[in-house]
């Protein structure tokens, strides 16, 4: 199970009660930080987010609204008696920035932060949950999008044709990674006859601050859901070209090309208080989109 959970959904500045991005998705296991904007840790308390759950974060870019809440964060987790490692994947330059920060305030972390720098796409995760792939997105800076990909999910114990083949209790793990059973008498069962199939796994992909780049298409392509900035409405096409963000129109064209399966949409401008027309614009090329609101979490 994964859910993405809004803690920012504005671009450049706090305003209309909107924050800098920040975006925590979360497993059954543990959180995963996607930028850190000014205010996340605030938002974090609200919205009852345990900083002890978050083993990796991801920085998508160097501009400020994507990670001015960093170094609270790390130096908060710190004050808090963290020892759990913690994992930072990010452009290469922050490490130094990080680094300053730290040693101008003589500021020794309780816990092991490790800097893991992004130079390509590759996978940059792959533990036994979850596979990581960052892609490189068409910004003013070097800049990042993440494919999250949930590892097969255990399958589902059928407990009547369980007890029926008097399958004992210490081989159900087994069982659940998909391995038959051999009897004493050594009969095979079949994993098939004793369990259904689990959910099937998720994936979400991230288009942080980009302009519009049809070679996102074959990137995020039928993923369960897709993130992707809508810093304008359409009519700014233009604005958002030199600036290198995005317009509703061209995230919806995106997201139906890609033929994925929901859309989420977020890093409004704040020169927009009221959100409606960048639904109404984004639905109108493809229905199935929602507004990145703040506080929502929205089940993948």
């Amino acid at each position: 199970m994964l859910a993405l959970t809004i803690l920012g959904n504005n671009s450049a500045i706090s305003a209309w009660d909107r924050n800098p991005t920040a975006h925590i998705l979360q497993s059954l296991e543990e959180c995963y930080l996607i930028d850190c904007g000014e205010g996340t840790q605030t938002q974090m308390s609200k919205y009852k987010i345990r900083r002890s759950r978050i083993h990796h974060i991801f920085i998508s870019h160097l501009h400020g609204d994507h990670y001015f809440g960093l170094i609270g964060l790390l130096t908060s987790m710190s004050l808090l008696s963290r020892t759990q490692d913690l994992h930072l994947h990010a452009p290469a330059a922050l490490e130094q920035i990080i680094h300053l920060q730290l040693s101008v305030a003589e500021t020794k972390l309780s816990y092991t932060l490790y800097f893991h720098a992004i130079t390509a796409d590759e996978i940059i995760v792959n533990d036994h949950k979850i596979i990581v792939e960052s892609f490189a997105v068409k910004h003013r800076i070097e800049c990042w999008g993440f494919l999250f990909t949930e590892k097969r999910n255990p399958r589902k114990i059928d407990s009547l044709r369980i007890k029926a083949y008097e399958i004992p209790v210490s081989f159900y793990e087994k069982l659940q990674q998909g391995e038959d059973y051999i009897t004493k008498k050594g009969t095979i069962i079949p994993n098939e006859e004793v369990t259904v199939a689990g959910v099937k796994p998720k994936r979400f992909a991230y288009c942080a601050d980009t302009i519009y780049d049809e070679t996102l298409v074959e990137k995020i392509k039928s993923v369960d859901l897709l993130y992707h900035e809508t810093t304008y409405l359409k009519d700014l096409h233009e604005r958002a070209a030199e600036r290198f963000h995005s317009t509703t129109v061209q995230a919806a064209s995106i997201a139906k090309n890609g033929k994925v399966k929901k859309l989420l949409i977020g890093h409004f401008s704040s020169k927009y208080e009221i959100l409606d027309e960048f639904l109404t614009e984004t639905t109108a090329v493809f229905e199935n989109t929602e507004l990145a609101i703040q506080g929502v979490s929205y089940r993948i």
